[in-house]
């Protein structure tokens, strides 16, 4: 094994085991993620009314937007419990009493089956087990403890250069269904060894989550839990990042990469999902119309099961831009089905034109599709991904609890 995903960059451990939160033994459900000194630390939360109880008390650890390490259990979300937040306080406490750290140097975070009671038992008698195991080859086992039905590990690391120090960055990240952010993703953890102001780490972050998870929907629905965090010790030791310039957009790029990895990870691991889609809009009037446009296309249920069913059928795609919430010209759009299969032009100035349906549908078969949509109007641009929606998704969902 060697140094992967959040334990990429220097001075960061992590671990991943079974506590007996989930009854089968073979899947891991308790995750650590530690720093050795303190860190500059930023997340942003879903916007569901209804939130699990470890967001309210991360975003208080989190007001002085310093933390040290992030534990997290999968299998219960600890949402919707009325002991809730004292489980997620009792989970940052004993994380800490094993760490030898401050409680309030937490952050937490739950996934898994939201409305069911979680109990403290399993997490006290294993925390110092899970402590105790942290290394620098842990990245992987931390993944596989955030799984819930997701079927792929999803982890990505990389390296970037400012002021001649060498810095590095790496994430991790779990989503497979009931993904629709409004902030991040279902949960996205990234971690760098680079030295920024907390000021500056937490306006990167948004910026960056409204350009990659903000853009990824499965099934259109938002999560209750829902965190992306970043984390950031400094041990590369390069001029601290305090305003925007050259050194800020370095870091920007480096966290794009990641977060871009780990959003199209999520789409393509979607419950059921035989492809990934992604949605390229192009020449549009406005930054916010070529968002909306993208997401709406690729959140669209009839257009995700027209890909499901190799269909090109286009007109879905038109009335998924129409329902968009952008402003546009809706005479002016041409669509083209891409993947390794070839291109295939399939309306143009928003009406349909001859194609051939056979070469259509052996591109629609391939494992990526990109849905190529010109909007003729502008030079603004938006990129979104998502995957199609298959019959295995509702036997995945008809007995998720099961």
């Amino acid at each position: 094994m060697s140094q992967t995903g959040v334990c990429y960059p220097k001075g960061f451990l992590a671990n991943g085991i079974h506590c007996g939160i989930r009854k089968n033994k073979s899947k891991k459900d308790l995750c650590l993620i530690y720093s050795e000194n303190i860190c500059a630390a930023a997340s942003v939360y879903t916007q569901n009314k209804v939130k699990g109880a470890p967001i309210a008390i991360t975003k208080e650890n989190l007001s002085n937007h310093l933390a040290q390490a992030i534990v997290v259990n999968s299998g219960n979300a600890n949402t919707c419990n009325s002991n809730g937040e004292q489980i997620a306080r009792e989970m940052a406490k004993l994380s800490a009493n094993a760490l030898g750290i401050q409680a309030n140097d937490m952050i937490v975070a739950s996934t898994g089956v939201i409305g069911q009671k979680l109990d403290i038992t399993p997490i006290a008698n294993h925390i110092q087990e899970l402590a105790d195991g942290l290394s620098v080859e842990g990245g992987i086992a931390a993944c596989e403890a955030i799984m819930t039905t997701d079927t792929t590990i999803k982890e990505w690391h990389g390296s970037f250069v400012i002021d001649g120090k060498e810095c590095r960055i790496g994430g991790i990240a779990k989503g497979s269904g009931m993904i629709h952010p409004n902030m991040a993703t279902m949960l996205s953890f990234i971690t760098s060894d680079v030295d920024i102001s907390t000021e500056m780490l937490n306006l990167v972050i948004k910026e960056v989550a409204d350009e990659t998870f903000n853009m990824v929907s499965v099934d259109g629905d938002t999560s209750t839990n829902d965190m992306l965090t970043v984390m950031c010790n400094g041990q590369a030791e390069n001029p601290q990042i305090r305003e925007k310039g050259n050194n800020y957009a370095i870091f920007k790029e480096a966290l794009f990469r990641v977060a871009k990895h780990l959003a199209r990870a999520m789409a393509k691991d979607g419950e059921g999902a035989t492809k990934l889609l992604t949605c390229q809009v192009v020449n549009a009037p406005t930054k916010q119309a070529a968002k909306h446009i993208a997401k709406s296309v690729i959140a669209s249920s009839l257009v995700k099961s027209a890909m499901f069913g190799n269909d090109a059928n286009w007109g879905r795609i038109l009335c998924a831009i129409g329902y968009s919430d952008a402003d546009y010209d809706e005479t002016t759009i041409d669509v083209t089905f891409t993947s390794v299969a070839g291109s295939v032009d399939v309306c143009k100035q928003s009406q349909g034109v001859d194609f051939d349906e056979e070469q259509a549908t052996q591109i629609l078969k391939q494992e990526e599709v990109i849905i190529y949509i010109d909007m003729n109007q502008g030079k603004e641009t938006a990129e979104s991904w998502g995957c199609d929606l298959t019959y295995d998704y509702v036997k995945i969902n008809g007995d998720y609890r099961t």
